[in-house]
């Protein structure tokens, strides 16, 4: 069971995880994210100390100690209680306070990201103790690892998770942090963003679990951004592929890895609402429950590359020496489009953006739009599902698209266009795919 940021980010919140988690006798490993906010907060800590301002980094420091100082009174009500969570902040504040006087490093700035995790565990756990909930805190920074690309190896942690439980082989009940982990240098480093989810999936593949429950503030996930769109409705089941899709190409409830662990040990994954605990939430699992057209999602921050050369045709090896360029910067490509004389592909992380294009120069003449918006429908067999591809161009018939890419996937046509037509193109489709 994996609890988000919002899950536990108010004293009334943890205690109604604690009644989630309590509420059959099941053996469970709970798997918590930093309080809301605190991840933020610690990034700017880490931005000031970049910079070498320590006196707003003090600030920030001493603004998140004050906001934890008002959870844990709220949180708690017994006196052995209150001075055990005022330990677990003194060394955790004092460590942050420290680093004021220690020189920035990249290792340093992911110690202070860690920080947010182990205090929501160790708050939790103090609440759970003074509530005479038997339970063990397992530190995933003893078992949770990643090698030297940054990937998690499911074996080494099935190992290292098994000592770790075997050392409490009388309690049912475990509590973990999401997010952090130890790479293949021994440091504190993150899954990154949204790694809690990645947490709990690899945990779950580690240990077969009979499911991975992923709790947020939302019942499911929904066919459409109710951010954005009006009329949205939570989707009953999803295919581990539909939903791997659906993550990769923007639905923000869910990590875009935490599938494959899932998928690969095929463990359920179960999205449900800690606010609204009885909602039947989204399953996903091997089998899709339904054909047709189950959900739109958009990823913003994409950049459209187009590379024209007339020599194309004739050359041969072309398409390999491009994507040569793109693995030498470790740059994914997203979405690919090829002409005889041109190739379009996109990518949303532009770090090595002017790297790539030099050297994508000898080959022609490289264009590049910025600012672009991959805008994916998402469904079981849409391939193949009748009048399908009809009502979608027949929907977004206003709307100036970039590229489109279609028979890729069986469950995935994407379409690249202008961020600026982001939201209304969300719309329309809603209107058009769903009717509402």
């Amino acid at each position: 069971m994996k609890f988000g940021g919002t899950s536990v980010g108010k004293p009334e919140r943890m205690h109604q995880v604690s009644q989630l988690i309590t509420a059959d006798d099941e053996s469970k490993i709970v798997v918590l994210s930093a309080l809301s906010g605190t991840t933020n907060n610690l990034v700017e800590i880490g931005n000031a100390m970049a910079t070498n301002n320590k006196a707003e980094a003090k600030q920030l420091i001493e603004k998140l100690e004050n906001h934890y100082k008002d959870f844990v009174t709220q949180l708690l009500k017994t006196e052995s209680g209150l001075q055990s969570a005022g330990r677990v902040l003194q060394e955790h504040f004092e460590f942050l306070y420290i680093i004021l006087r220690i020189s920035f490093s990249e290792s340093l700035n992911r110690d202070i990201l860690a920080q947010g995790e182990l205090l929501s565990t160790k708050l939790f756990s103090i609440y759970l103790t003074e509530n005479n909930i038997d339970h063990a805190l397992l530190p995933a920074l003893e078992f949770m690892t990643i090698d030297a690309y940054d990937e998690p190896q499911v074996g080494a942690i099935k190992v290292k998770l098994a000592q770790q439980l075997k050392q409490h082989s009388d309690k049912k009940l475990f509590i973990t942090q999401g997010y952090i982990c130890r790479n293949a240098r021994g440091e504190v480093d993150n899954l990154k963003r949204g790694g809690s989810d990645y947490s709990a999936s690899l945990i779950a593949a580690a240990i077969n679990a009979s499911v991975c429950e992923i709790w947020t503030d939302i019942d499911g996930m929904h066919n459409n951004d109710p951010r954005i769109v009006n009329k949205t409705f939570a989707i009953e089941q999803l295919s581990f592929e539909e939903a791997a899709e659906l993550a990769y190409f923007g639905a923000k409830i869910l990590h875009p890895a935490s599938i494959w662990p899932a998928q690969f040990y095929n463990v359920p994954v179960r999205l449900l609402n800690t606010m609204e605990p009885s909602a039947k939430g989204t399953l996903i699992a091997e089998k899709a429950g339904s054909v047709g057209v189950k959900a739109v999602a958009a990823k913003d921050g994409i950049t459209a590359i187009r590379v024209k050369s007339s020599r194309m045709l004739l050359a041969y090896g072309f398409l390999r020496k491009v994507f040569e360029v793109f693995e030498k910067y470790r740059t994914s490509i997203d979405m690919i489009t090829t002409s005889e004389v041109a190739v379009s592909v996109t990518i949303d992380n532009d770090v090595n953006l002017k790297e790539i294009i030099k050297e994508l120069e000898p080959f022609g003449t490289v264009e590049i739009d910025t600012n672009h918006t991959i805008v994916s429908i998402v469904g079981n067999e849409i391939a193949e599902t009748k009048d399908v591809m009809k009502k979608l161009f027949d929907a977004i018939e206003p709307i100036p698209v970039r590229m489109v890419s279609y028979g890729g996937s069986r469950h995935n046509v994407s379409l690249l266009i202008n961020r600026s037509y982001k939201d209304q193109t969300l719309q329309l489709l809603n209107a058009g795919l769903f009717g509402l």
